[in-house]
């Protein structure tokens, strides 16, 4: 059984960051996916979001560093009423949002505008592992 940090180095490794990758996470919680990313650019940045106010607080603390050099950014918001702006990026990724799993067309129509000509849309989802007792 793998811990969720095992999982996210599994993910983030199918990525296929470039340094210079402009970066959209949709969904970060605590910012575990976030930091591995930001180790991998160089020149690139990321953007974060989560609809969770306790969740962006604790990615922007878990990556003070990535935030303070401009590399990160965190905001509260759903990908629903996020607005970026004319902001583009070259990959866009979710892992675990259900907006993904449950209607991928909905969720690749509101990152549409935001993707770089040649951006790529990654989501991934698993279902929780449940223990039994």
């Amino acid at each position: 059984m793998w811990t969720m940090s095992e999982r996210l180095r599994e993910v983030v490794g199918q990525l296929a960051i470039r340094p210079g990758d402009r970066v959209l996470e949709i969904g970060c919680g605590q910012g575990v996916a976030a930091a591995m990313v930001c180790r991998l650019l160089s020149t690139g940045t990321l953007t974060a979001i989560d609809r969770s106010t306790k969740m962006v607080e604790a990615a922007t603390r878990r990556n003070a560093a990535y935030v303070a050099s401009g590399k990160a950014e965190f905001l509260i918001a759903s990908l629903e009423d996020v607005n970026l702006g004319d902001r583009r990026f070259d990959l866009v990724f979710a892992v675990r949002v259900g907006l993904f799993h449950r209607d991928p067309d909905r969720a690749h129509e509101l990152v549409r505008p935001w993707l770089a000509p040649g951006g790529r849309v990654l989501s991934f989802y698993d279902e929780p592992v449940r223990s039994r007792v």
